[in-house]
């Protein structure tokens, strides 16, 4: 990645921050003395404090701080005469650990710490340069609604546990019960007693204002409603766990209809960034993965000075470590996680949907790999092919990269020929 410049300041401070206060430790350009101080995180201390370093020394001044994002950071980028430099809370963490191997920690040494590692080792810093706000706000959205997501995995987990225990057959009624339809059905009918109370008619007239017109799957479930038979009939068990249900169903109906909310805004937001067209077009992204895509590569074309850089950041790249005649290799534990999920779920969804991605996929299952293995290694190759369309600002052709294979005899496309495999003609026509 790219990193800082030799580029001189007039001082150079390091943050710890906190919730409540940021600890900052200061050295003037060509001055061995440091100081310290505390900033109260209320804005009009951030702001006084900050106007302050500027009156006294001037501009540009470097600041060094463990994170990209939040409160402080947001708070210190609108003065362009501070220069913020992120330190991976691992490095940091690391440093301290190399000088004191008791693991003792303090605010102020760890700010201390931030502000000796960017005057040392300048070089493998880079300045903190945001993306445009469109971006950084499509960025967040995703993000968030992954959280989203994760709630209503739990949601959803902690129902079918509380079902379980008073009113199982729903969960055989229903294939999936993270919709509005199992929402709206089991706030009206929250026991088998009251579901069972309801006429045929009421019930049929139910589904199919929930759009479940197959009259065949109605008539099973009216059929299995009639001769269901209660796990229970303690009222010590039914009537708390159906209020528990019902109180899970609130939270997920309200979480589901949040997701599309942000459906909605993600969609809208991203058709609007210049490179959209550029990943909309690629096999498997469809309306979700898109955007997570875009989110991914970003806009600044100069971050990245190779795929293998970008393989490395996102956590796709295996580590390889030696020691003596050992040599052993294993996948990244440090990285954003997100982001590998990011690639690893799309390079998933192109196994169906492109010719040479299930060639490669197959190949590497055959070779003993475990699925995720296989995906992984899928996910390596085509960043490879989407770094160097982004930096060109050209969509994936895949008769162009096919035909790449085959000019350099590519062992890959020996298997397109083999009994139940795609032609070749078929995937570049």
């Amino acid at each position: 990645m790219a990193t800082q410049s030799t580029q001189r300041f007039v001082a150079y401070v390091g943050i710890d921050w906190g919730d409540t206060k940021h600890d900052f430790c200061l050295q003037a350009d060509g001055n061995d003395k440091v100081e310290f101080g505390c900033i109260p995180h209320r804005v009009e201390s951030i702001d006084e404090w900050a106007r302050a370093m500027h009156q006294r020394f001037g501009a540009p001044i470097a600041v060094a701080l463990e994170l990209a994002k939040g409160p402080i950071v947001s708070a210190l980028r609108k003065y362009d005469f501070l220069i913020l430099f992120p330190i991976n809370p691992t490095t940091l963490a690391k440093y301290r650990q190399a000088f004191k191997p008791s693991r003792a920690k303090d605010d102020p040494s760890d700010a201390e710490l931030a502000l000796d590692l960017l005057r040392r080792h300048p070089e493998r810093f880079a300045p903190l340069r945001p993306q445009s706000a469109g971006m950084r706000s499509l960025s967040s959205l995703i993000e968030q609604r992954r959280l989203l997501v994760d709630d209503r995995v739990r949601f959803t987990n902690r129902l079918r546990s509380a079902l379980k225990q008073y009113f199982p057959q729903t969960l055989d009624w229903f294939d999936h019960i993270d919709t509005m339809l199992f929402c709206d059905f089991l706030s009206r009918w929250p026991t088998l007693l009251a579901v069972k109370r309801a006429s045929s008619n009421t019930l049929e007239a139910f589904f199919r204002g929930h759009n479940c017109g197959r009259a065949r799957l109605i008539e099973q479930r009216i059929k299995s409603i009639r001769s269901a038979e209660a796990l229970t009939d303690d009222p010590g068990i039914i009537t708390p766990y159906r209020l528990h249900a019902l109180a899970l169903v609130a939270q997920l109906r309200t979480t589901l209809a949040v997701i599309d909310i942000f459906d909605e805004e993600i969609a809208a937001l991203a058709r609007t960034l210049p490179d959209f067209a550029l990943f909309e077009s690629l096999p498997g992204a469809g309306p979700h993965l898109t955007p997570r895509l875009l989110a991914a590569f970003g806009e600044q074309r100069e971050r990245f000075r190779s795929a293998h850089e970008l393989q490395q950041y996102a956590g796709i790249a295996p580590v390889t470590e030696r020691s003596g005649k050992k040599s052993w290799v294993h996948w990244r534990w440090q990285c954003p996680k997100f982001l590998r999920q990011t690639f690893v779920e799309w390079a998933g969804q192109t196994i169906n949907k492109s010719f040479w991605a299930g060639l490669y996929y197959r190949q590497q299952r055959a070779k003993g790999s475990s699925y995720q293995a296989a995906v992984r290694a899928l996910a390596f190759k085509w960043i490879r092919i989407l770094y160097r369309c982004w930096q060109t600002g050209k969509p994936y052709d895949k008769s162009a990269y096919l035909n790449a294979l085959r000019t350099h005899g590519s062992p890959l496309l020996e298997r397109a020929t083999l009994p139940g495999s795609t032609t070749l003609s078929s995937e570049t026509t």
